[in-house]
């Protein structure tokens, strides 16, 4: 059988697939991207993703650099502060609040947030006008060979392809990572995550809210105005049997449940959309490279839903290779010089999002207390609040 050439093979066509199929497209390079699943391109359709990517400051040069920008900015919903609710009181009600306002730091919001499937919608029609990228849902990797001067992948079809990089952007039981032999060091938490659409009583005002309790945090986060009315992305993480009792509950039972967890901050809260789950954990591949192969994105690393960290930190991945494949992309050089960067990097974020969200599962009352305590204490001091956002913001 005939051996189609590329430069770059992206293996994996959710958001940090498509937009990697896209940079590396708009940069000149011959690109094939490749998934099992087709991507799911509207919010009513059997299984779309009903979560949304908040794309904090320092992706969007890679968007830009993509083509991307211009077709997302139109949706995408500011991200102007990020408000932290300690409700972890005896009364479970707001007890502490601190927001952290982006113009402290910047002109510019922190972030822009969009829905993943309206992603997925305007990435895939990028991707249908670049002449040198060819995007064949339905198919997968099925396997890989590697040596010093190439990569050999045979897809789930049958065809071979020889590429000069290999892109592994296949999610967290990542084939690419599979057949590299290269393991992964998880963390589970016991918790998943409820993800949906809401319509609220109080406009959003561009803030996103984090409230903590225990259990895992409760962020509302900013989307445009639906039907008319205030409307905000919901991401809920509760220990596995909550989210069960949950899930089981009649939509008016859920909706009490709904409004007692949000502590009241936008108003009275609507279930919009169905409710989808998500498993949480956090990963760490114990590589990311092989012999022309690079990790991105849950192929690399999996980290919990705190602070807009996950996709962001796969756009650094992504922009960390654009600069090293100027010559030769897959290179034995440039590779070993993002090994060094982005692992490193990686690893410090995950500590820091585990230590957050294990202190977000805090069920005694005391440690409750401190943790409250805390948050007051780091945000009075305005040169430690102004390093904390930066370092929110992957500038620090």
């Amino acid at each position: 059988m005939a051996i189609d050439d590329t430069d770059i093979l992206v293996s994996g066509g959710g958001i940090a697939g498509l937009i990697t199929a896209a940079a590396f497209g708009s940069a000149g390079r011959s690109v094939i991207c490749v998934d099992p699943a087709p991507p799911v391109t509207e919010e009513s359709a059997q299984g779309s993703d009903l979560r949304s990517t908040a794309f904090l400051q320092p992706s969007i040069p890679v968007l830009q650099a993509a083509g991307l920008w211009e077709r997302l900015a139109p949706h995408a919903t500011p991200l102007q502060i990020m408000r932290i609710i300690d409700a972890g009181g005896k009364l479970s009600q707001a007890r502490l609040t601190r927001e952290f306002d982006a113009s402290e730091i910047s002109d510019q919001p922190f972030g822009w947030n969009l829905p993943n499937w309206l992603l997925k919608r305007e990435i895939s029609a990028r991707l249908t006008g670049l002449q040198n990228l060819r995007f064949l849902p339905g198919t997968g990797t099925a396997g890989l060979v590697v040596r010093d001067s190439e990569a050999l992948v045979t897809l789930t079809d049958g065809s071979r392809i020889r590429a000069r990089l290999v892109i592994g952007a296949d999610g967290r039981n990542s084939p690419v990572r599979q057949a590299l032999g290269i393991g992964v060091r998880t963390f589970r938490y016991g918790q998943k995550a409820l993800a949906f659409a809401v319509t609220h009583e109080r406009p959003h005002g561009n803030v996103s809210t984090e409230i903590h309790r225990w259990g895992g945090p409760f962020t509302l986060v900013p989307l445009p105005d639906r039907g008319g009315k205030p409307s905000s992305a919901v991401v809920w993480l509760e220990r596995g049997t909550e989210i069960a009792r949950l899930r089981a509950l009649p939509r008016e039972e859920f909706e009490v449940e709904l409004n007692r967890r949000s502590a009241g901050v936008l108003g009275h809260l609507t279930q919009a959309t169905r409710l989808t789950e998500w498993p949480i954990i956090s990963q760490i591949a114990d590589r990311f490279t092989g012999p022309r192969t690079a990790l991105i994105a849950e192929a690399a690393h999996v980290v919990p839903p705190i602070g807009a960290q996950g996709l962001n930190m796969s756009l650094a991945d992504l922009a960390s290779l654009l600069d090293l494949s100027a010559d030769d992309p897959g290179s034995a050089r440039s590779l070993a010089a993002y090994e060094r960067h982005r692992r490193p990097e990686a690893m410090a974020r995950l500590i820091g999002i585990d230590a957050l969200n294990r202190a977000s599962m805090i069920s005694a009352r005391p440690l409750r207390d401190l943790r409250a305590a805390t948050l007051g204490g780091l945000y009075a001091v305005s040169p430690v609040r102004r390093i904390l956002m930066r370092a929110g913001l992957g500038a620090a």
